[in-house]
């Protein structure tokens, strides 16, 4: 038979402490062996009893679960801990994954859900919300930054590229008919948008991104 995995739950909300609890003793490979409302005494009993995973909240009295999940992660590296939270916001999710967990979940998960959230993360694997993991793709689809040659102009493309070959102002000027003083003025245009500082990181911009295409 398989051994029973130790847990340590940690939430200042005793009716809802004692209600996870409850919900995890009705799983015979589960054994809740601690639990506590502050942060400080978390420490404490995993470092007493070595539970293989901690389930913590991150808004408690004294430390928060963040603080927590760092110090029990730092004394009990063998430890996995999981977030079990109201909280939503990405910049935590991503706090407490920097503090050592390897979970977050969401209340409002049932009983069953938890108790294989929990197998999972002892067995390695990362869990998030799907809610807020969701959110998380979206965003970062979001804030990916397009190819950075697309916000240059049919004539910056063209300029872009003969700075590429090494040509000077003056004689791209020569090449494609303008004064150099507007080709500067289109180079700098192009450093701007590409958010470089010279010609040359423009060039391994170009390059990286692949030839501007010419009509």
């Amino acid at each position: 038979m398989t051994d029973s995995i130790n847990l340590l739950v940690v939430d200042d909300h005793p009716l809802f402490r004692q209600g996870v609890v409850h919900s995890l003793g009705l799983e015979p490979d589960l054994k809740v062996v601690g639990e506590t409302a502050s942060g400080e005494e978390a420490l404490e009993l995993a470092r007493t009893l070595l539970p293989d995973l901690v389930l913590l909240d991150i808004s408690m009295v004294g430390w928060s679960g963040i603080t927590t999940a760092e110090k029990i992660s730092i004394a009990c590296p063998a430890t996995t801990i999981v977030m079990l939270t109201v909280s939503d916001d990405k910049d935590k999710l991503l706090a407490a994954f920097k503090a050592g967990a390897r979970g977050y979940v969401l209340k409002g998960v049932s009983g069953k859900e938890l108790a294989q959230v929990i197998r999972s993360a002892v067995a390695g694997e990362v869990y998030v919300s799907p809610s807020i993991a969701a959110e998380m793709l979206v965003s970062l689809t979001q804030g990916q930054a397009p190819d950075p040659l697309q916000e240059l102009t049919e004539r910056e493309r063209e300029i872009l590229q003969l700075i590429g070959t090494g040509l000077t102002n003056r004689a791209i000027g020569e090449r494609i008919f303008l004064s150099e003083k507007t080709v500067k003025h289109y180079v700098t245009n192009i450093l701007q948008k590409l958010q470089v500082r010279s010609r040359v990181e423009a060039a391994l911009v170009a390059n990286r991104h692949g030839k501007p295409a010419r009509s």
